[in-house]
């Protein structure tokens, strides 16, 4: 009797969080992109998966809502890949808020993520993840504070160990050639 009424408690709850993800529709229909129920309801299981897989408890409306609207507008999320890089992004987002050793506010996290994958990342969340992310915490845990005045704003050009493509340089090469 006990199993069955937390069950039903689950569902309603799921029932309840199934709504308010596809309520979030209307703010992201101008970018293209909208959650059917079916997505909706995989990106809370995928959700309580991720929160048992790295031990965490969320209290109230969880960390989806901010992913929806922080990342909506990005440039590599269409209609195809939406609510696959949803469920990416919350995933890595439990790992790495363990990783930092919840030394991140949720906002430093979600800026320091969106930031990334708008630029160095490209849209890979596996860079993100495996690459800006690791870095990124690694200086977080060993002790770096920087971003607390930041609230995670360029924070990865002092972790960055690739060279990247500099346009000015590049210019100079070309106006050379010609």
């Amino acid at each position: 009797m006990e199993d069955n009424m937390f069950e039903l408690i689950q569902l309603k709850k799921q029932e309840k969080e199934i709504a308010v993800l596809i309520s979030f529709n209307e703010k992201t229909e101008q970018f293209g992109l909208a959650l059917t129920k079916e997505e909706a309801k995989e990106l809370v299981i995928s959700r309580d998966k991720s929160l048992k897989k790295y031990q965490r408890v969320e209290f109230g409306s969880g960390i989806l809502d901010r992913l929806i609207y922080d990342f909506c507008d990005s440039r590599y999320i269409n209609q195809d890949n939406y609510a696959d890089i949803l469920i990416e992004l919350q995933d890595i987002f439990y790992r790495f808020k363990n990783e930092a050793e919840d030394k991140l506010t949720d906002d430093e996290l979600i800026t320091f993520m969106k930031e990334q994958f708008e630029s160095v990342c490209t849209g890979d969340t596996d860079y993100l993840g495996d690459t800006c992310l690791e870095r990124f915490t690694r200086a977080v845990r060993a002790g770096y504070t920087g971003y607390i005045g930041t609230d995670g704003h360029n924070e990865y050009e002092k972790f960055d160990e690739e060279t990247r493509w500099d346009k000015d340089l590049y210019l100079q090469v070309l106006a050379e050639l010609c």
